[in-house]
């Protein structure tokens, strides 16, 4: 562990302030909204980086060199951009079928095929309610590892718990033949405790190698709550293991320690909502912290990933995280953090075969940098980051990649789009 960086002094506090004060009504924006803003600008040595804005948080710095403010890269990659369908109601994800068409859920409560040609579908029938109000709704959604036998899909989605408030919900459900219903639908996993908040539920589905199911949870942001995140006894701030009938998976690591839920796989979580496998089988995250502190995180059983007594950047107030610092012996340290930060949501290890050049790479897509983020990996360690569709100024909720090898692309918006990205054409290059 390197060395420990201590709290923010008071006078250091001042100077950031006064600094960021022109960037505060952004920032403001963010907070109220559903996504976090920030600002930085350190050069380390021997690198020209991207990110070349001031920090938030000046007076932090990284733990270890490549840790953030990676060097600048740019694709060779051709590529074109088709926009399949507009007029989507603040789509939340987007999971690619096996035919090519695609599945939507919209924030609304609204879960929708459009066609691989981009003809929009009528709403699926057979959904629970959701809980639609601030960050709350519909949410993720994932295919079944055996959805070619049991068309059977996933979702998550903020309940309402009546008097206590609201919680994620996990759900599953059996895909009619004409796909217009859902049938044997059944809430697997409820989240525990109900709030009555509407901020950070997380939260992202990702079956693993295992054929079990790791779902992320957020902390619920209220300071109140927040604590939660390190409480063995709440779901907050968590990410789990559960099987495909939502039960505790086998030997989660916290399942023989008194008072602790036995479905919690990882600890000090913020509010992930973007998730991925890589093609080793090695789980990431991408954590959307406080201002200057998003995370990129390799996740494994039985950590404790900091939040929210170990995390880079400050309150949206400016004022630092109570009783903070930016690592810590026992907790785990992110591969990569943010500061100005990305808002991050969705996300994708490229394997396909239409882009060989970006294979293994990390897309991930930025709420309010409003672009998709394509992230280069070496040994486990950040190489390199890219901004793409920046040009098109539009906030990207999440990204997946198709059996065709094209990533599809989803914008936050009450007129939100459907993207593809794909190779450009041979007549075009």
């Amino acid at each position: 562990m390197s060395q420990r960086r201590q709290l923010i002094s008071a006078s250091a506090i001042l100077l950031a302030s006064l600094t960021t004060a022109c960037n505060r009504s952004t920032q403001e924006q963010r907070a109220q909204s559903e996504d976090e803003t920030t600002t930085q600008a350190t050069t380390q040595e021997g690198r020209s980086p991207l990110e070349t804005r001031e920090a938030n948080v000046p007076e932090q710095r990284p733990t270890f060199p490549e840790q953030n403010r990676a060097s600048g890269i740019k694709s060779a990659t051709a590529f074109d951009v088709t926009v399949l369908a507009k007029g989507l109601k603040n789509p939340w994800a987007v999971e690619p079928l096996p035919n090519g068409d695609l599945l939507i859920t919209e924030k609304p409560g609204a879960l929708r095929i459009v066609s691989a040609a981009g003809q929009i579908g009528e709403p699926i029938q057979g959904l629970p309610a959701v809980y639609a109000k601030g960050q709350g709704g519909l949410l993720d959604v994932a295919l079944s590892p055996k959805f070619a036998t049991d068309q059977t899909i996933y979702w998550t989605f903020s309940e309402p718990r009546g008097a206590k408030g609201n919680a994620t919900s996990v759900a599953k459900g059996v895909l009619a033949a004409d796909r217009r219903s859902l049938s044997q639908v059944r809430v697997i996993f409820r989240a525990l405790p109900a709030y009555d908040g509407d901020k950070h539920f997380g939260s992202r589905l990702a079956f693993g190698p295992d054929g079990l199911l790791y779902v992320s949870l957020g902390e619920r942001s209220d300071k109140e709550i927040r604590p939660q995140a390190q409480q063995m006894n709440s779901h907050m701030g968590k990410i789990l293991r559960i099987t495909p009938d939502g039960k505790p998976a086998p030997n989660n690591p916290f399942a023989n320690q008194a008072n602790a839920l036995p479905e919690i796989w990882t600890v000090g979580q913020r509010n992930v909502q973007a998730t991925a496998f890589d093609a080793q089988g090695q789980f990431w995250s991408i954590d959307m912290g406080p201002q200057g502190g998003d995370e990129l995180n390799r996740i494994e059983g039985g950590k404790n990933y900091g939040w929210p007594l170990v995390t880079f950047g400050e309150e949206y107030s400016g004022e630092p995280i109570p009783n903070s610092v930016t690592t810590k012996q026992g907790y785990v340290d992110p591969v990569y953090y943010w500061d100005p930060v990305i808002s991050p949501s969705g996300a994708q290890f490229y394997s396909g075969d239409a882009f060989p050049a970006w294979r293994g790479n990390l897309f991930v897509g930025s709420l309010s940098d409003r672009e998709l983020v394509r992230i280069q990996l070496e040994n486990g360690r950040v190489t390199g980051e890219e901004r793409l569709l920046s040009d098109r100024k539009q906030r990207v909720r999440d990204v997946k990649q198709g059996p065709d090898g094209a990533l599809y692309v989803v914008t936050d918006d009450s007129n939100g789009e459907l993207w593809k990205i794909a190779p450009q054409a041979a007549s075009k290059q």
